[in-house]
């Protein structure tokens, strides 16, 4: 993992989450991208040019966020950009060959009910672009012991989907559980583990649960996981519940990091 790239908000969690960020960079000898995307709402006969005032308070809201957390040996690269969030994301991910993107539940909500903001569950919903690792609200970084890998179908065809796994097990020694829950969607051959697959987890365990989300619950406390893994796909474990941006935490809710691969195939 080389490039790792974060969007940050105007959230109270956000230096929180900047340093677990450079915490998690360091681990990885990763270069970490911190992102400020703004939007310019221009108005007729407007005479100053607001783009270049926004873009520079946004580099110093950027600079001020940086000062306030330790960044160890870890190179932080600023950017503050103009456009729609998920567009200005998936640029920068191509441009910078990002390998993960960092985000915290609430970038700018201050619902205590919310479990992920609107732009977060934007990002998540709507991204095309790599894997995306949610950090609870003022979590502290540590290795990965355990993870829960749940899908309802272990078809793999997209290429490097497993990479971001892979890079968990090769850093910590991670355990990984795979959880294959079968769903009313199940088809022949979903339970088919390849070699590549079948070499990175430690065992499986198969359920069946009317949801990916239901199989999860089921059983997470008997794995007591510090990570779990979920594949973003149209029918995938959020499909229902991401059919709107904002997530509810009663719907919802994760108090370790959640690892979301996007998609299988």
């Amino acid at each position: 993992m080389k490039n790792i790239l974060v969007p940050v908000g105007t959230s109270p969690n956000t230096i929180s989450h900047l340093q677990y960020a450079v915490d998690f960079a360091e681990a990885f000898g990763a270069k970490l991208y911190v992102v400020h995307v703004y939007k310019v709402f221009s108005k007729a006969g407007t005479i100053l040019n607001l783009d270049h005032i926004i873009e520079r308070e946004s580099k110093d809201f950027l600079d001020d966020l940086i000062s306030k957390i330790d960044t160890k040996n870890v190179e932080v690269i600023t950017k503050a950009l103009k456009g729609k969030i998920v567009d200005v994301l998936e640029l920068v991910s191509k441009l910078a060959n990002i390998d993960l993107i960092l985000i915290e539940p609430r970038t700018n909500s201050a619902n205590d009910e919310v479990f992920l903001g609107k732009t977060s569950g934007k990002i998540i919903k709507q991204m095309n672009g790599p894997a995306t690792l949610i950090v609870p609200e003022n979590y502290t970084f540590k290795p990965i012991k355990n993870m829960l890998m749940a899908m309802k179908s272990a078809i793999i065809k997209k290429e490097n989907a497993l990479d971001p796994v892979k890079y968990f097990r090769e850093k910590f020694k991670t355990k990984i559980s795979l959880l294959l829950v079968k769903t009313p969607f199940h088809n022949e051959g979903d339970f088919d583990v390849n070699d590549e697959l079948e070499a990175l987890v430690d065992d499986v365990l198969k359920t069946e649960n009317a949801t990916t989300f239901q199989g999860v619950l089921r059983h997470y406390e008997s794995h007591n996981p510090d990570m779990l893994c979920v594949v973003r796909r149209k029918r995938g474990f959020f499909a229902k519940k991401w059919e709107k941006n904002v997530i509810l935490k009663r719907d919802f809710s994760s108090d370790i990091p959640v690892l979301v691969l996007s998609g299988l195939k």
